[in-house]
């Protein structure tokens, strides 16, 4: 059983024609391969989108006002800056 869920999930996936992996490659595709294919894939993604979104959206949402817009209000004044004259 063991040796056919290696086979399975390393030589059917890994092994592609013309498919060149590293050993980081490999080490990021074979946990996802695994989770797919013990059908955990949903519950393992909408772990993942909750991780996801901690770092990368809390942050510009806690005031209730995108974090870009923030910046932009704090950069723009009323009066545009001054434009050079041609000599």
């Amino acid at each position: 059983m063991i040796e056919g869920a290696c086979r399975h999930l390393i030589k059917d996936s890994m092994d592609i024609t013309g498919a060149r992996w590293t050993m980081r490659g490999t080490e990021a595709v074979l946990p996802l391969g695994s989770l797919y294919i013990s059908g955990d894939w949903d519950e393992y993604w909408q772990f993942h989108l909750q991780q996801e979104h901690k770092p990368n959206h809390l942050a510009l949402y806690s005031s209730g006002i995108p974090l870009s817009k923030q910046v932009l209000k704090a950069r723009c004044s009323t009066t545009p800056p001054p434009l050079p004259i041609p000599v």
